[in-house]
C-alpha cells in the first residue's frame, strides 16, 4: 500500500490498508470487479501485484470490517452494563489512600525539585489559595483536585489535555468536547460521558474536572469571550445559576479586585506556605528564631503586603513552564473568530467545504512614483534597471534612505521589501561617505536575516550584484556556508540565517566585529510566531542591550507579512510608531490574490487523500489552456504521484487536449525536451503538459523544467517547497495540496509553518501578466479557520520564549550579561514575550488583577527567571543561589551555549559519560540526546531499519523498537553512504546527520574538560569520521 500512495501519514496508510482489505475480503465481488475497485484507491496495479494483494488478503485471518467491529463493541458494552456497571464513583474516601504523611519532612529544596519534576503544579505559597475549608488536614486532602478560579484561563483546559495527547489539534477538539459534557447538570452523566471521551487512564484528570465542573466550565467560556456583550450575556447566566454554583464563581472572580480581598488571599496563602514547612523547620534549630522572626514581621505588615514585596523584589513561585508553554508551537492560534472580507462566500460541497475571499483592489489616488533618477546620484547604481519605486518603496523613501531611525515594514509577499532593505544599506553608505566620494567600508557591518537558507543565497547573489560598484563584499553565513574569522572581517554584509548569528552573538569573543555592525535587517520576522522565533527575539533583546552598553547606534529594520499586532513587534524592535511604523495591506499586493480554502470534512482518511487529488483535479481542469497551475506538495514521490494521477484522471475523462493540443509546436517541444530527461516520472508526464521539480532531481532536469515553465510551455507543475524559496517561478494560480508535511523534529505529520504558506501563495499571480492570482489551499476542515486568519491579517503574533527559556538565558549567563536572577529578569523585559504578556496576559497564565497590581510584570519576570534558573541548576548548567539570587556558570553551561545544545542533552551526557566508553556506548550515547526525543518508530519502517541494523558497523545492542537503535542506525547509515527508501526516514536521516557534528564536538569538549585522554581520542575520532562520511 505505501508503494502505490506513497509516503503519508499513518492513519492514510492504514485506512487505505483497511479499505484494500475490506475489498479483498468482499465475497460478493469477483477478482476483476476487485482489482477496478483496488485501482480507484491506490492507482494503477499490476495483475502480479494485484494476486500478491489477493495471497495477503487470504493470510490475513484476525481482519474485521467496520460493522463487524460495531457489533463487536456492543457485545462488549452489554456485558460491561451487566457484569460491572458503567459508571465510575469518586468517593471522598478514595483520598485517604493518597493523603501526604503529615509526619514527612520536606525542606525547601525538595519542593523546588517537584516543582520542576511536575509533581506539583506550582510552588507551594499556592497550595492552598482559594480553599473553603479552614480545617487542616482535609485542605491536603482536597488541594490537588480543588482549582482556584483565577488559575483557569482561557486555555487552561487545553494545557490540561496536551500533557496527556501530543497532537495540539486533538487538545483543542477535546477541550470543546469536555466543555459540552460540562454543562450537564446530571452529574453522573457528566462523569460517564468523560469517562467514554478520556478513557480510565485519565483517572486524576477527570477527578479535577468534576469537582471543578461548573468553574471550569463558566471560567473557560469567560475567559475566551470575544467582546463584551459575549462577556455580559455569560455573567448574566451565571448568575442565574444558583444550583451548579454559578453565582459564587462569578463573584469569586469580581471580589478578588478589590484591595482587601487581595490582602485576605495573601495571607491565606502564607498561612498555607508556613503550615507546609511547619515540619521541616524543627530540624533547622539554628534557623529557627530568625524563620520566626521573619513570619512574625511579615503577619504583622500584612497590611502593607504590597510594599513589602515590591521592596525585596524576591522570586515567590516556581513556575511550570513546559506548561506555560504552546504546545501548538507555530500552529497556536490565539483568535476566535475570523471576520471575512466583504463579498466572501461559502459553498458546501459532498466531502468539502469551500469558502472564497475575493481579491482586494485597490486604485491609487493621486499616488506619485519616486523616479530612481531623483535619488542621489551615488545611489542609483543599486537600482540598476528599475525605473520607479513601487507605491510601497515611493512611501517609505525618505525614512529609509534619509533617516536612521528603527523601522518595521508590514507587508504582502511580493511587494518588493527587498528594495526597502536596500535603501536602509545605502543609508549607512552614506554615514560612510568620504568627501571624495568613496567609503570607509572597515567602519562597518550590515547584518541582514533570513529565516532560509534558500533565500540567504538568493540575497547574498541579489546584494552582490547590485553593490559591487560600490567595493562592498557580500557573504553567506549559514549551515552550509561557515566563515573564519578572518571573512567575516573582510565581510561588509553578511547575509545569515538566525541560529547562526545567535551562534556568532552568544560568544565573547567575536564581539570586536559585532560591535561594528551598524544596521541590523530582520527579514520575514513574523517568524517569531514560530518554534524558531525565540532565537529571534534573544537576537534583537543582545543588540538592543549593546546599544544601551555601548552607546554606538544600531539601526533595527524588521520586514514582515501583514500581521493584526504590527504594534507589538514594533514595540519589541524599539521603533517610533509614528516615524518608524509601516502597514500595507493586501490592497498593496503587486497582483491582487483571489483565495479559495477548501475544507475536507471526510472522516476516513484514505477518502480524504483521493478526495485531494479529485478536487485538485477538478481545480486544474478549470484553468487547463487558460493560465499555468502550480501545485506545492510536501514530498518528492508525492510530486510525481500527483501529477501522475491528474494526468490519468484526465486522459481518462477525456480531457487531456485541454492541456496540450496534439501536433502543436509545444506538443513537440515536450516531446523532444522528454527524451532528454534522466528522470523516469519527468520522461513519462512532460509530453502531456505536466512537470515535476523537486531538489532530488538532476540539475539538468530542473533548469529544463524551469526553463519549459517560464516560457509557458508546461501547464501544471508539481513541485516541493523548494520552488517558493528558491527559483521564482511565479503563476496565475497557486494550489497547496494538503497543509501536512513531516517533521523530523516532532517525530510526526504537522500542519505546514504559516511562514510555507504565505510564501507559497506569494508566487500566485505574475507581475505584468496577470490582472490578479489565484491561490487555493486544500486542507482539513477543522484547520480552515487558521488559514483564513492566516492570510486575511487575523492571526495574532505570539511568542514561544518559555518553551526554551531556560537555554535562552544560559546563553545570556556565558555571555556574562546576565549574572543574576534580577538582570535575568531585566533581560525579559527586552523580549517580545515581555510585550504579549503586557498585551494579552491571560494565554501566558497572567491574570488581569497580576498585571493590575504590577505594570511591569516584575514579579512575573523575577519568578520565570527563578524558575529557568533552577531548571538549569538541576541540570548542573549553572549553580545558583536561591537565597541571593546570584548564579555562577559551569563548564557544562559554557559547553552548551558554544554547541547550541539543550539542557536536556546535557543532563544526558553529564549522567552516562564515562572515561572508559568504546565506541558502542559514544554510539549509545549520542543517540539518547534530548534533540532526538520526538523520534519514534514507525510500523512501516521496522523492516528498513532491521535490514540496516545488520549493515552498519557499530553493532547496536537496542531493540529495533526503540527510538534510540533508530537514531543510532540512521547515523550510521549517514556515514557508511547507505541508500534509504521511505521518505519519513529519510527525512529522520536528515535530521540526525544536521546535529550529528555539533552533538559530536559537544562530547568531544566535554572529554578534553574533564581531562579523558582516551574519550577525548574516541570523541574525535568520531567527529572527523561523521562530517566526510568515512569510517
Amino acid at each position: 500500500v505505501q508503494v502505490s500512495i506513497g509516503d503519508q501519514p499513518q492513519d492514510v496508510l492504514r485506512g487505505a490498508a483497511d479499505e484494500v482489505l475490506a475489498l479483498l475480503k468482499d465475497d460478493s465481488t469477483r477478482d476483476p470487479e476487485r482489482q477496478v475497485e483496488v485501482e480507484k484507491l491506490l492507482g494503477k496495479i499490476a495483475p502480479e501485484r494485484f494476486n500478491k494483494l489477493v495471497n495477503h488478503g487470504k493470510q490475513i485471518s484476525d481482519f474485521m470490517t467496520d460493522g463487524d467491529k460495531q457489533d463487536l463493541e456492543k457485545d462488549d458494552e452489554e456485558v460491561l452494563d451487566e457484569e460491572m456497571g458503567v459508571a465510575v464513583v469518586f468517593d471522598d474516601d478514595e483520598d485517604e489512600e493518597e493523603e501526604e504523611e503529615m509526619d514527612e519532612v520536606r525542606d525547601e529544596e525538595d519542593e523546588d525539585d517537584d516543582a520542576l519534576n511536575g509533581v506539583e503544579a506550582m510552588a507551594s505559597s499556592k497550595l492552598a489559595k482559594g480553599a473553603d475549608s479552614d480545617d487542616e488536614g482535609d485542605m491536603y486532602d482536597d488541594d490537588q483536585y480543588t482549582l482556584n478560579v483565577q488559575e483557569i484561563d482561557a486555555h487552561w483546559l487545553q494545557r490540561k489535555l496536551s500533557e496527556y495527547y501530543d497532537d495540539a489539534n486533538m487538545s483543542v477538539k477535546l477541550a470543546e468536547d469536555v466543555i459540552e459534557i460540562l454543562r450537564l447538570t446530571d452529574e453522573r452523566a457528566c462523569e460517564n460521558k468523560l469517562v467514554v471521551l478520556l478513557d480510565y487512564e485519565k483517572f486524576d484528570l477527570i477527578k479535577i474536572l468534576l469537582r471543578n465542573r461548573a468553574k471550569v466550565y463558566y471560567c473557560t467560556r469567560i475567559k475566551q469571550a470575544q467582546d463584551d456583550a459575549e462577556r455580559e450575556a455569560i455573567e448574566a447566566e451565571m448568575s442565574s445559576d444558583v444550583v451548579s454554583g454559578g453565582s459564587a464563581i462569578l463573584e469569586a472572580l469580581k471580589q478578588t479586585a478589590t484591595a482587601d480581598s487581595w490582602v485576605q488571599d495573601r495571607m491565606q496563602d502564607f498561612r498555607n506556605k508556613t503550615m507546609r514547612e511547619a515540619q521541616s523547620l524543627k530540624n533547622l534549630d539554628q534557623d529557627t528564631e530568625a524563620m520566626a522572626a521573619e513570619t512574625d514581621k511579615f503577619v504583622r505588615s500584612a497590611g502593607d503586603s504590597v510594599v513589602m514585596e515590591g521592596a525585596t523584589e524576591r522570586p515567590q513561585d516556581v513556575l511550570d513552564l513546559p506548561g506555560l508553554s504552546f504546545p501548538q508551537g507555530g500552529h497556536l492560534m490565539s483568535n476566535k473568530r475570523c471576520q471575512l472580507p466583504e463579498k466572501s462566500w461559502r459553498a458546501q460541497k459532498k466531502g468539502y467545504e469551500e469558502v472564497h475571499v475575493p481579491a482586494v483592489k485597490h486604485i491609487p489616488a493621486g499616488e506619485k512614483l519616486v523616479a530612481v533618477t531623483s535619488l542621489p546620484t551615488w545611489c542609483q547604481p543599486a537600482f540598476t534597471g528599475i525605473k520607479h519605486l513601487n507605491r510601497i518603496q515611493s512611501k517609505m523613501k525618505t525614512t529609509a534612505l534619509e533617516t536612521s531611525e528603527n523601522l518595521i515594514l508590514c507587508a504582502p509577499t511580493g511587494a518588493g521589501k527587498t528594495n526597502v532593505a536596500m535603501m536602509c544599506m545605502l543609508n549607512v553608505l552614506a554615514q560612510h561617505r568620504r568627501s571624495d566620494g568613496s567609503f570607509d567600508l572597515d567602519a562597518f557591518k550590515i547584518v541582514y536575516v533570513a529565516p532560509m537558507k534558500a533565500l540567504v543565497q538568493e540575497c547574498v547573489l541579489n546584494f552582490g550584484r547590485r553593490l559591487q560598484s560600490f567595493g562592498i563584499v557580500v557573504k553567506e553565513l549559514s549551515g552550509d556556508q561557515s566563515l573564519t574569522r578572518q571573512q567575516i572581517a573582510e565581510t561588509h554584509i553578511i547575509v545569515t540565517t538566525p541560529e547562526k548569528w545567535d551562534i556568532v552573538t552568544r560568544k565573547a569573543g567575536e564581539r570586536t566585529f559585532t560591535q561594528l555592525v551598524r544596521l541590523l535587517i530582520v527579514d520575514e520576522i513574523h517568524l517569531l510566531h514560530d518554534d524558531r522565533g525565540p532565537v529571534l527575539e534573544a537576537i534583537v533583546a543582545r543588540t538592543i542591550r549593546q546599544i544601551e552598553t555601548t552607546h554606538e547606534m544600531v539601526r533595527i529594520v524588521g520586514l514582515s507579512a501583514t500581521l493584526p499586532n504590527y504594534a507589538d513587534v514594533a514595540a519589541f524592535l524599539r521603533v517610533d510608531p509614528q516615524k518608524g511604523l509601516f502597514f500595507f495591506d493586501n490592497s498593496f499586493r503587486p497582483v491582487p490574490l483571489q483565495q479559495q480554502y477548501i475544507g475536507i470534512t471526510e472522516k476516513k482518511a484514505i477518502r480524504r487523500f483521493t478526495l485531494m487529488n479529485e478536487i485538485c483535479y477538478d481545480k486544474v481542469l478549470a484553468q487547463a489552456g487558460k493560465n499555468q497551475v502550480l501545485i506545492f506538495c510536501h514530498s518528492r514521490a508525492e510530486c510525481a504521484k500527483t501529477a501522475m494521477a491528474l494526468r490519468d484522471m484526465a486522459v481518462d475523462q477525456d480531457t487531456i487536449g485541454n492541456f496540450i493540443v496534439e501536433a502543436s509546436a509545444t506538443s513537440e517541444i515536450l516531446k523532444e525536451e522528454a527524451e532528454t530527461a534522466s528522470a523516469a516520472d519527468l520522461k513519462d508526464i512532460l509530453p502531456y503538459g505536466f512537470g515535476i521539480h523537486h531538489a532530488g532531481m538532476t540539475r539538468n532536469d530542473r533548469n529544463m523544467v524551469e526553463d519549459l515553465f517560464t516560457d509557458r510551455h508546461i501547464q501544471v507543475l508539481c513541485s516541493t517547497a523548494t520552488l517558493a524559496w528558491g527559483v521564482n517561478l511565479p503563476a496565475h494560480t497557486v494550489i497547496i495540496k494538503g497543509t501536512q508535511m513531516y517533521s523530523p523534529e516532532k517525530g510526526k505529520w504537522v500542519e505546514l509553518s504559516p511562514l510555507d504558506v504565505m510564501q507559497m501563495l506569494g508566487r500566485a499571480g505574475r507581475l505584468g501578466f496577470d490582472t490578479e492570482g489565484e491561490g487555493i489551499v486544500i486542507t482539513q476542515h477543522s484547520e480552515l479557520q487558521f488559514y483564513l486568519s492566516l492570510m486575511n491579517q487575523q492571526l495574532p503574533i505570539e511568542s514561544q520564549l518559555i518553551k526554551t527559556l531556560p537555554d535562552m538565558l544560559n546563553a545570556e549567563m556565558v555571555l556574562g550579561s546576565v549574572q543574576n536572577v534580577r538582570d535575568a529578569a531585566e533581560w525579559l523585559s527586552y523580549t517580545y514575550l515581555y510585550v504579549r504578556m503586557l498585551r494579552n496576559g491571560e494565554l501566558y497564565g497572567v491574570g488581569p488583577k497580576e498585571l493590575e497590581d504590577d505594570e511591569h510584570l516584575l514579579q512575573r519576570r523575577l519568578d520565570l527567571a527563578h524558575s529557568a534558573a533552577l531548571t538549569l541548576d538541576k541540570h548542573h548548567l549553572i549553580k545558583y543561589d536561591r537565597k541571593s539570587g546570584s548564579i555562577q556558570v559551569t563548564a557544562l553551561g559554557r559547553v552548551a551555549s558554544a554547541y547550541y545544545v539543550g539542557h536536556e542533552s546535557m543532563a544526558t551526557y553529564n549522567e552516562y559519560l564515562k572515561p572508559s566508553m568504546s565506541d558502542i556506548e559514544l554510539f549509545r550515547l549520542f543517540s539518547m540526546s534530548g534533540e532526538f526525543q520526538n523520534i519514534h518508530v514507525r510500523e512501516e519502517e521496522k523492516l528498513e531499519l532491521a535490514k540496516l541494523s545488520v549493515r552498519v558497523p557499530i553493532p547496536v545492542k537496542e531493540s529495533i523498537d526503540e527510538p534510540s537503535a533508530k537514531v543510532n542506525v540512521l547515523l550510521q547509515a549517514y556515514m557508511s553512504n547507505l541508500k534509504l527508501e521511505g521518505f519519513a526516514l529519510v527525512a529522520d536521516l536528515t535530521y540526525v546527520r544536521q546535529s550529528a557534528n555539533r552533538l559530536m564536538r559537544c562530547l568531544l569538549e566535554l572529554a578534553l574538560k574533564r581531562g579523558w585522554a582516551a574519550l577525548a581520542d574516541k570523541a574525535l575520532n568520531l567527529c572527523k569520521m561523521v562530517e566526510p562520511r568515512m569510517w
